[in-house]
C-alpha cells in the first residue's frame, strides 16, 4: 500500500552532514539533512515528523521548495513539501533553509523508511546551473540493518525484514559474500551420515550478533535437534530449518533446508606387511617397503617414530644406524570414512657383534686403597665402568676405588656404534685385610697452657678443651 501526504510545518533538527562552503562553478551543497524524531510508533498519540534541509551556494538558491519522500522497502511512500523558511524570498540568498512536516498514517505498514528529496539548483544568475541530484539522510543510530530512515513500529512490533544471517556457504548458487573468508568456505562441507551433526555456526554467517542462530528438524525420526546441532540417526531425507526468531526489532527469518542422510562412516583396515629384519652392514642405505593402500585407493605413507634409525621417503625407508625401525600407518577421516586406527609394523636393523676382554686380580688388600681397571674392545671404543657393590667399592673413570671389605663387582661397557653392537662383561675383586688407623692431632687449651695430643681418637686431659 501507497501513501502520499504533501504537508508543511515547523522542524526540529538533527545534524546528519557538515558540508564546507560552496564555491562558484559547483553543485549547490547541502550543509545538513534532519528530521526529528527519527522513530514513531503508530499507537503514539502524536505521528508528526518534520524534515528540516539547509543548502548553500554563492549565488544563491532558485529553488522555493522541494519534495521529500519517505520510501520503505515495500515501496510505500510519504511525501511532503519542504518550503523555503525565508520570508520574502531571497534568490540570493547563499545559504537557504528547507522546512516540512508530515503525519504518519496509522494505516501505514511498520518498517525503516528511508528520506530523499529531489534536486536543489542553484541561482542561474551565475550564469551557470547545477543540481545537487537526489538527496539523502544520512546514518542515525546503530541498529543493524536500519542505520538512516525513519522507524515506523505498531505497539513497538517494527518488523524489520533484514537478512540477520547468511548461508549456508556451501550452497555456491547463492553467491553470498561472507565476512568471515577463512570460516565460510565452499570446501567446508557438511557430512550428511548416520551418526554425524550438523552446527548452522559452521556454515551460516550471523549478521546481527545479538541474535541466535536456531535450527529445527521437521523429520525428527532421520535427525533430530536440541535448537543448536542436528544429529544424524537414520538413514533417508533430513528436513531441517535454520533461523533466527523474531523480536522487537526484526521479523522473524527461516531458511528451509533438506539433505539425504546416508549409511553411517566406518573405520578403515589397513592391510601391513611384516618387513624383514636387516642388517647394519653399509649403513646408511635405502630398501623399498611393502605399500598400504586406503579404501579408496590411495597410498597411506608410513611415518617413522625413529627418525635416528630409519626416515621414510615414501615407500622407501633411509636406514641410518642399527636398532629398531618403528613405522606407523594411519588414514586422516573422510566425508566417507573415519579416521583409521594406528597400525605399527617393526622390524631390526641388527649391529655386528664385538668382544671385550676385562679380567681382574681376584683379591686385592683394603692397605691399596685404589685399583686400575682396564679392559678392551675389539672395536678399539672406548670402555666405561660401573659397579653395583655401593659401600665396598666406587668407581672414578678407570680407576676402583677400594672402600671395605667384601666382593666388588665391575662391569665394563664398549656403547657401539650405528653398525656395532653394544658389550659389556663383568668381573669380580674380593676385598680383604684392613685399612691401617688414621692419626690426628688435636690442641688442648686450660687458660694459658697448651697441649697437643695425638692418636687414632685423641681425647683432651681432665680440665682441658679441644681448642676450636
Amino acid at each position: 500500500m501507497k501513501f502520499k501526504v504533501m504537508l508543511s510545518a515547523i522542524v526540529l533538527s538533527v545534524s546528519i552532514v557538515q558540508f564546507t562552503p560552496a564555491k562558484a562553478n559547483q553543485k549547490p551543497l547541502v550543509e545538513s539533512f534532519t528530521f526529528t524524531p527519527n522513530e514513531v510508533d503508530l499507537l503514539s498519540t502524536n505521528t508528526l515528523v518534520n524534515i528540516e534541509l539547509v543548502v548553500s551556494h554563492p549565488s544563491g538558491i532558485e529553488n522555493t521548495s522541494t519534495l521529500a519522500t519517505f520510501t520503505s522497502s515495500r515501496n510505500d511512500t510519504l511525501s511532503t513539501q519542504l518550503t523555503r523558511t525565508d520570508s520574502p524570498l531571497n534568490s540570493g540568498l547563499t545559504k537557504v533553509t528547507f522546512k516540512g512536516s508530515i503525519s504518519i498514517p496509522r494505516i501505514i505498514n511498520t518498517g525503516i523508511y528511508t528520506l530523499t528529496t529531489a534536486n536543489i539548483k542553484n541561482n542561474s544568475s551565475a550564469g551557470y546551473q547545477y543540481e545537487t541530484g537526489l538527496i539523502e539522510a544520512s546514518k542515525v543510530r546503530t541498529l543493524i540493518g536500519a542505520e538512516s530512515g525513519l522507524l515506523i513500529r505498531n505497539n513497538g512490533e517494527l518488523n524489520l525484514i533484514y537478512d540477520t544471517f547468511v548461508g549456508p556457504a556451501y550452497d555456491t548458487t547463492l553467491g553470498i559474500y561472507f565476512n568471515d573468508l577463512n570460516t565460510y568456505k565452499p570446501s567446508n562441507l557438511p557430512i550428511w551420515k548416520v551418526g554425524e551433526s550438523y552446527q548452522p555456526s559452521k556454515y551460516y554467517e550471523l549478521r546481527v550478533k545479538s541474535l541466535s542462530l536456531l535450527v529445527n528438524s521437521t523429520t525428527p525420526s532421520i535427525c533430530s535437534s536440541d535448537g543448536k546441532e542436528l544429529k544424524m540417526i537414520a538413514e533417508g531425507t533430513c528436513s531441517f530449518t535454520v533461523s533466527t526468531a523474531k523480536t522487537n526489532d526484526y521479523a522473524a527469518k527461516v531458511s528451509n533446508q533438506s539433505a539425504t542422510v546416508t549409511a553411517a562412516r566406518v573405520k578403515p583396515t589397513l592391510n601391513i606387511e611384516k618387513t624383514s629384519n636387516q642388517t647394519s652392514i653399509g649403513l646408511p642405505k635405502t630398501i623399498e617397503i611393502f605399500r598400504v593402500y586406503s579404501p579408496t585407493g590411495d597410498w597411506v605413507l608410513p611415518q617413522s617414530t625413529t627418525p635416528e634409525t630409519c626416515i621414510p621417503v615414501g615407500f622407501f625407508i633411509r636406514l641410518i644406524s642399527g636398532g629398531t625401525c618403528t613405522l606407523t600407518f594411519q588414514t586422516a577421516e573422510t566425508s566417507t570414512y573415519l579416521a583409521s586406527d594406528l597400525y605399527k609394523s617393526t622390524f631390526e636393523i641388527t649391529r655386528s657383534s664385538q668382544t671385550i676382554s676385562f679380567t681382574l686380580p681376584a683379591s686385592a688388600n683394603l692397605s691399596a686403597k685404589t685399583l686400575a681397571l682396564s679392559a678392551t674392545a675389539s672395536s678399539g671404543g672406548v670402555i666405561t665402568y660401573q659397579t653395583t657393590s655401593t659401600g665396598i667399592c666406587s668407581i672414578t673413570g678407570s680407576t676402583l676405588n677400594l672402600l671395605k671389605g667384601g666382593n666388588c663387582s665391575i662391569t665394563a661397557t664398549q656403547v657401539g656404534t650405528t653398525t656395532l653392537a653394544p658389550i659389556s662383561a663383568t668381573a669380580t675383586v674380593m676385598i680383604a685385610g684392613s685399612v691401617a688407623p688414621t692419626k690426628k692431632t688435636i690442641t688442648c687449651v686450660k687458660g694459658n697452657k697448651t697441649k697437643k695430643v695425638s692418636g687414632t681418637n685423641p681425647k683432651c686431659p681432665k680440665g682441658y678443651k679441644v681448642k676450636r
